[in-house]
């Protein structure tokens, strides 16, 4: 398949992305991420466009879940309140090319994992509220780690709030996506201010992001369930994973 056939497939992907992330409340940033390492995309602008995408998205998935009522401040504060200034600081920081690329392989399988129904599954049981303590240090090291990669740290927040009963499915989606929302919007001003460029054509894919974000949102707080998409997905993830980890950059 030709260069440019490859890259038209870019696109409906990234649509795509962001139908299944949004569906469950997040923004999509680690899939973005694989899309481009896919696509062969320059390092230097993965964390800016993919945070860029990530704040649209996320925001268009938090207004759906808080027009249900699924919307806990008292979780979501403890968490954020250290998550936005390491987010900042993590962004900030400049990793090699090559450990970037490892280290957002091995993240992916936080994603794999997620899609798979394998974590992140919701909880029949009562849920309590987290120590104040133990959430300040949880957000802030999702915060530093996600900043430094380039996402919103849903994919690292949302299993352990289900793990820990601290939420159920619909209200981990929730805090999840404004989660994600903040902390993508400090971890671009952290890569704008160490001087990181903006690649101008990640405006025209805020549409195809906005678009499938919108449908998967709406859809996925109707309890929208399509193994068969989310399959495909996770091996688009599973490829993109296993490149970033085996193949040697220049």
């Amino acid at each position: 398949m030709s260069e440019q056939n490859l890259t038209g497939l870019f696109i409906p992907l990234l649509f795509i992305v962001a139908f299944l992330y949004a569906s469950v409340g997040h923004g999509g940033a680690s899939g973005y991420l694989a899309l481009m390492a896919l696509f062969n995309f320059n390092p230097s602008i993965m964390k800016s466009s993919s945070l860029i995408l990530n704040i649209f998205v996320s925001f268009i998935s938090f207004y759906q879940y808080y027009r249900g009522g699924n919307f806990k401040w008292k979780l979501f504060w403890p968490f954020v309140i250290t998550s936005i200034p390491a987010s900042f600081i993590g962004a900030y920081l400049t990793l090699d090319a090559l450990v970037y690329k490892r280290i957002l392989g091995v993240l992916l399988v936080f994603p794999i994992l997620r899609l798979l129904g394998i974590i992140g599954k919701g909880s029949n049981e009562d849920t309590k509220e987290p120590g104040l303590i133990l959430a300040l240090i949880i957000g802030a090291s999702i915060g530093f780690f996600s900043g430094m990669i380039g996402i919103g740290g849903g994919i690292l927040l949302s299993p352990v709030i289900l793990l820990m009963h601290w939420g159920n499915m619909k209200q981990t989606a929730a805090i999840s996506a404004l989660f994600i929302f903040v902390n993508s919007i400090s971890g671009l001003v952290g890569l704008i201010s160490n001087g990181t460029a903006i690649d101008p054509q990640v405006y025209s894919w805020v549409f195809i992001a906005v678009a499938g974000g919108v449908a998967g949102a709406y859809l996925g707080r109707k309890k929208l369930s399509n193994k068969v998409l989310k399959g495909m997905l996770a091996i688009v993830l599973v490829i993109a994973s296993i490149k970033l980890l085996t193949v040697e950059y220049k």
